[in-house]
């Protein structure tokens, strides 16, 4: 076995501290990543907090994860020891349904095993994420990380990253298109940049006046306080697409009326109750909702090497593993631009 050292929630109402534990000894097709950097997502709060229901304990979160290979298994073709690599928000999955054959793993219709708070392909192996020193992946669920760019900033791209990229080219949104971002956070600056990198015309849409200084910064071609009825009258039947990032609870009926005749509001956000909207905000029209969630292997190396070509990163605050506790409280007051990121080097 290969010890580990980890800070973890030990149950949903203590704060993550200090907890070793062992990752189990590479097989054939695995390899071996020391951590570097890994991100902070939002949801790892609802995990640890178990705000989502089902959260298992000890809990090591972390799905945006960084770090070099130390080991490989003989059987492993496409990395090799002293490579960067990368790990999503999951790192197994069926492999034998329709959406794995497809390069979908992130929709496995038998069982995928989550980074963290999962468990593994036997289903009672928990599975412990980025918040720690090292982790062993199959090779298949592995990713490539160019040199090119600061590996604190690459971490976050391997969850917000791909959750705003996996819509933008499933809808094949680019030139000609007018594309708006609701929510400037963690996932709505990565929307703007990707947006913008692929050609379309990007409105950030913000209930925040003080945001309009940071997206234009990002890229950002125009922007729109959702707050301002007039502001936004302007922009009735104007977007082909808007990507919705809000959490929180909000009204749809305003954005859907912002859509062109077959415009698309598609949501990568998921407030915490059901969402309520009228017919006719989408029958007279034919717009449609639509959802999407993280991106399958092969689009999320995509991702990672067209943001390598165009030089593109997240935003972050990198922190001591000691301070996550401190950060997810900064999170949920909205106080970071626009991602955290866990220096693992402070673990050692």
């Amino acid at each position: 076995m290969i010890p580990a050292k980890s800070y973890a929630a030990q149950s949903a109402t203590t704060p993550l501290g200090p907890w070793s534990f062992e990752r189990r000894e590479p097989g054939e097709h695995d390899v071996v990543i020391d951590i570097l950097y890994c991100g902070v997502c939002h949801s790892d709060i609802h995990q640890a907090r178990d705000e989502w229901g089902g959260s298992i304990y000890p809990m090591v979160p972390g799905h945006e994860i960084v770090g070099r290979i130390t080991r490989v298994g003989s059987h492993v073709k496409d990395f090799k020891v002293g490579d960067l690599a990368g790990i999503g928000c999951f790192v197994d999955s069926c492999r034998v349904c329709e959406s794995c054959k497809e390069g979908l793993e992130q929709y496995c219709e038998t069982f995928l095993s989550g980074t963290y708070n999962g468990y593994e392909q036997d289903r009672k192996t928990p599975t412990y994420g980025g918040y720690s020193t090292r982790i062993v992946v199959d090779e298949k669920y592995t990713l490539h990380i160019s040199p090119k760019l600061p590996l604190e900033g690459v971490a976050p791209l391997l969850c917000a990253g791909i959750t705003t990229w996996s819509p933008l080219r499933e809808w094949k949104v680019g030139k000609g298109h007018k594309l708006g971002v609701l929510g400037l956070g963690g996932l709505g600056h990565m929307a703007v940049k990707l947006g913008v990198a692929l050609g379309a015309e990007v409105t950030m849409l913000s209930s925040s006046a003080s945001k309009e200084q940071d997206a234009k910064k990002l890229g950002a071609h125009k922007f729109a306080l959702t707050k301002d009825a007039k502001a936004l009258a302007q922009y009735a039947g104007y977007f082909d697409f808007i990507i919705d990032t809000v959490s929180a609870q909000h009204d749809f009926s305003t954005f859907l009326n912002l859509l062109k005749r077959d415009g698309t509001l598609i949501l990568v956000g998921a407030p915490p109750k059901p969402i309520d909207f009228p017919a006719f905000g989408i029958i007279p029209r034919r717009r449609r909702i639509a959802g999407s969630m993280i991106g399958g292997i092969r689009e999320t190396q995509e991702m990672l090497d067209f943001c390598a070509e165009h030089n593109i990163v997240s935003d972050v605050e990198v922190i001591n593993i000691k301070d996550i506790n401190a950060a997810y409280e900064r999170m949920l007051k909205g106080d970071v631009r626009y991602r955290f990121v866990i220096d693992i080097a402070s673990l050692k």
